[in-house]
């Protein structure tokens, strides 16, 4: 048979019939035409810019660029056997962690745990101790100060305890 014009054809399969939406119960797609149930999406129109958002749905889709800094942040841990850094006699603080690379720089409190040996006498200033990490540091010859701000200073509950004392004797 001679190749011509009215002899070509597609190849079979390669050209399908579009399924025709929306075209009663029989038609393959009926009721809801594929679109699913109710909502936004499934009106005429409604799947270029979504509007009927919720408030709530939508402030949770936009990324934070604010943040929180909270006052009460939790402290830094720094192993015992880390302080092992300073010389004898030192006198530590946070400034000196965060010089040394013991926390970052963004920490603003520090909690020295057990773990580990103390062998040098340091002097701890206004850094939390663990009750373990302070037996350890007492008995190298070291010593726990508070902060140079906090000290001598007692918090209003203190002060109300003591005159509500006085009132009573």
């Amino acid at each position: 048979m001679a190749l011509t014009l009215h002899t070509l054809s597609s190849s079979k399969g390669s050209k399908t019939k579009t399924k025709r939406v929306g075209r009663g119960q029989s038609s393959g797609r009926g009721k809801t035409a594929g679109r699913g149930t109710k909502g936004q999406r499934a009106r005429t129109g409604g799947k270029k810019k979504l509007k009927l958002k919720g408030m709530k749905q939508m402030l949770l889709g936009f990324p934070k660029n604010r943040g929180f800094r909270s006052r009460f942040a939790e402290a830094a841990t720094v192993p015992l056997s880390r302080l092992e850094v300073f010389g004898a006699g030192e006198k530590v603080d946070l400034d000196l962690l965060k010089k040394h690379g013991l926390v970052k720089r963004s920490d603003r409190r520090a909690k020295v745990v057990s773990g580990g040996e103390l062998t040098k006498k340091l002097t701890l200033i206004g850094i939390q101790t663990s009750v373990s990490a302070k037996a350890a540091i007492e008995k190298a010859g070291g010593t726990l100060e508070l902060h140079p701000s906090t000290k001598g200073k007692k918090g209003k509950r203190e002060e109300k305890g003591k005159a509500l004392k006085k009132g009573k004797k």
